[in-house]
């Protein structure tokens, strides 16, 4: 689909939602595609972007950002802590902080270099054992966790099982977010995008939609 309509697609879902469509940010996510097609978005003018690995991201980003202004760049896969540094210094938001140990490592690396993406505190809202995220009825005490170390926390990110109707996912990391102050909402995928947009996302992050079907080598 062309990015002019998945963006006519964001307009629409907020136009139904009152909402502004520039209170809405698309993140193209370009896991595994092929730098043609990368390309081809970023001659269109899109510069927020999305990769699930640091290592990914380490190979193509900085060349593109020599060759493009402008380009934010958001980490949305699991962060292994020791791949912290290198995320920290590539990326401009990270969306997936879900521990302790990660937030501390995190709030050491910000302390050195002097600045910090901005984070997204994961929820695994489904509760799956197989999924990465903080458990919503430990999300407040871990959100507090992070303030408390001084981490530049934006709001909370889901990804809702593949089986269940996202909404009731998307509603349930609103309410948590709300009554813990925070405005980011990282919800949304390019099945669910417009969804997510009803009830409140400030960011969706969508592949496939933009790009094709990923492309594994």
């Amino acid at each position: 689909m062309p990015l002019a309509d998945v963006q006519a697609k964001i307009d629409a879902a907020c136009d139904t939602a009152g909402r502004q469509p520039q209170d809405v940010e698309l993140i193209a996510v370009s896991k595994v595609q092929p730098n043609d097609r990368v390309v081809a978005i970023l001659d269109e003018g899109h510069r927020i972007c999305g990769e699930n690995k640091v290592q990914e991201a380490a190979g193509k980003w900085p060349d593109f950002r020599t060759r493009y202004k402008g380009i934010k760049l958001h980490l949305i896969g699991p962060l292994q802590t020791n791949k912290a540094r290198q995320a920290m210094e590539l990326a401009d938001a990270i969306h997936t902080l879900d521990r302790p140990k990660l937030a501390k490592t995190l709030a050491r690396l910000a302390q050195e270099q002097g600045r910090c993406p901005d984070l997204f505190v994961q929820v695994n809202t489904g509760e799956e054992p197989q999924k990465s995220g903080i458990l919503p009825m430990e999300a407040d005490a871990f959100i507090a966790e992070v303030r408390a170390l001084d981490l530049p926390l934006q709001g909370l990110m889901c990804i809702p099982p593949v089986d269940e109707e996202p909404s009731l996912h998307f509603a349930l990391l609103a309410k948590v977010a709300e009554r813990n102050g925070l405005t980011g909402l990282s919800m949304g995928m390019s099945g669910d995008f417009e969804r997510a947009i009803a009830l409140g996302a400030t960011h969706i992050r969508v592949g496939s939609a933009i790009f094709g079907e990923r492309v594994y080598s």
